[in-house]
């Protein structure tokens, strides 16, 4: 029952079809438009103080009134009620009720003991549901049917919305021209056409948009459409003191007006710019040249200028030193440069920013550069196996470069060559005062096998005698 109004509709059995909540609306069966936070809920009242009688009633779309609640009927946010409407009687949904609504009508300036205030009748019967479901039903044809025969009386004006009376008995129009439209012929075509009582109603390009709601280039909802209700005025100077570039297709919004976000920032900036002065196209005359103005961080308060000479340099200056130039040349004073002395140094260390990997990325084209060679030394691994096609350290070619580090580094203990020199093929017998080599022991450590051929000894030692044996 508390989605009536919902603009998604409902189906036969009374399901939103839209947000399918159920009918249990969390949002006070408004959908997120132009919904009321009431933080006066939780709050009691003062001893002797009467509640406020005055209830805000919310129909198609933005539209809102208040009405007083005579009978005393216990409402809640989210109940639907018949009020008062001339003829016969409206339906809507009560959006914002208690003492919260003394402030909405001192906002919009009305007095709260004012007689113009309508009345509400009673708490909305299933009769009367189904009587305004229908008359919804009909909004969107008699729109299309509406724009044909604005069309072919030749008017100039936009139809944009419909909407119907509670009790079907009053239509109401809302349309869009850029001037007066005389459209009492057209009242008296659709009065014989729909057959009911024809209210015409102009509003404006952002009124239109806040009823019919769209998605803004933020991404998000509009704001006339979701909580701003009053429009001010907004013009080129906001964009002009935000330092925004004056382009219409970034500056409007979906009305074709230009954004009622601009004002939100407006006064900040306009506060901050108090401090900077006055440059309105005005230059530093120094003896390197003249210097003309080229953009303005308001929040960092920097102001950079560049030379006549090299305008693609831009330099910074703070907001005291550009006073100062400016009360110099106005002496006729030039100074040396624009930087003061102490400045040059601090320049030099500031480092500009790399805009081509600024995400982090690597270059697509980093594999294509080929890989340069580690000069730096390799640890011999004794476990890994010699290459047969290279040749060993000793045997180096004479016309190979040598390199610095390598000379300087230490022999490694283990060599390929072999420890001992081959005998002379005269000498057949070994000496018997040279020790005994000892087999290798397991797990220690053994030297690459040396990569040339041992040569092949064909005496055998004879066995030891009595201890004279001699060679």
């Amino acid at each position: 029952m508390a989605c009536g109004s919902c603009s998604t509709g409902q189906d036969k059995n009374g399901v939103p079809a839209g947000c399918n909540n159920n009918g249990s609306c969390g949002t006070g069966g408004s959908c997120n438009k132009l919904n009321v936070f009431d933080w006066l809920g939780n709050m009691s009242l003062p001893e002797g103080q009467a509640p406020c009688d005055v209830v805000e009633i919310r129909f198609k779309n933005s539209r809102k009134e208040f009405y007083r609640n005579v009978n005393n009927l216990t409402l809640n946010v989210g109940d639907i009620v018949a009020t008062e409407s001339s003829p016969g009687h409206d339906i809507g949904v009560v959006s914002v009720t208690g003492e919260l609504v003394r402030l909405q009508l001192k906002k919009k300036n009305i007095n709260y003991n004012s007689e113009e205030i309508k009345k509400i009748y009673r708490k909305a019967k299933q009769q009367d549901i189904d009587k305004w479901r229908e008359a919804q039903a009909l909004e969107v044809e008699t729109m299309f049917k509406s724009r044909t025969l604005a069309l072919k009386l030749g008017l100039q004006m936009k139809i944009s919305d419909v909407e119907y009376q509670g009790d079907k008995s009053k239509a109401i129009f809302y349309y869009t021209a850029d001037g007066r439209v005389d459209f009492r012929e057209l009242i008296k075509v659709m009065a014989d056409e729909f057959k009911v009582r024809i209210e015409m109603r102009q509003i404006g390009a952002r009124q239109e948009a806040a009823r019919l709601g769209a998605i803004g280039s933020c991404g998000r909802e509009l704001c006339c459409s979701t909580w701003l209700n009053d429009f001010r005025t907004v013009s080129t100077s906001a964009a002009r003191y935000q330092q925004l570039s004056l382009n219409p297709l970034k500056l409007a919004g979906q009305c074709g007006k230009l954004k009622c976000c601009l004002n939100y920032e407006l006064d900040s900036y306009q506060d901050a710019l108090k401090e900077f002065p006055e440059i309105d196209n005005r230059r530093l005359a120094t003896e390197k040249g003249f210097a003309f103005h080229q953009k303005t961080d308001i929040f960092k308060r920097i102001i950079w200028w560049s030379y006549t000479s090299e305008p693609d340099v831009f330099i910074p200056l703070s907001i005291a030193r550009t006073k100062e130039i400016f009360k110099l040349n106005a002496e006729n004073i030039k100074p040396a440069d624009l930087l003061e002395p102490k400045q040059f140094k601090e320049l030099e260390v500031v480092k500009q920013p790399d805009y081509e990997n600024v995400v982090g990325q690597d270059s697509l084209t980093r594999f294509d550069n080929k890989k340069k060679h580690n000069n730096k030394p390799k640890h011999h691994n004794n476990n890994r196996r010699p290459n047969p096609n290279q040749k060993p350290q000793g045997e180096a070619s004479a016309n190979a470069p040598v390199h610095k580090e390598k000379q300087a580094q230490p022999k490694p203990q283990h060599q390929n060559k072999p420890q001992h020199k081959p005998l002379h093929p005269n000498q057949n017998k070994p000496q018997h005062n040279a020790p005994l080599k000892q087999p290798p022991q397991k797990g220690a450590q053994q030297g690459p096998k040396p990569q040339h051929k041992k040569p092949v000894h064909n005496h055998k030692p004879k066995p030891k005698n009595d201890g004279n044996s001699h060679a």
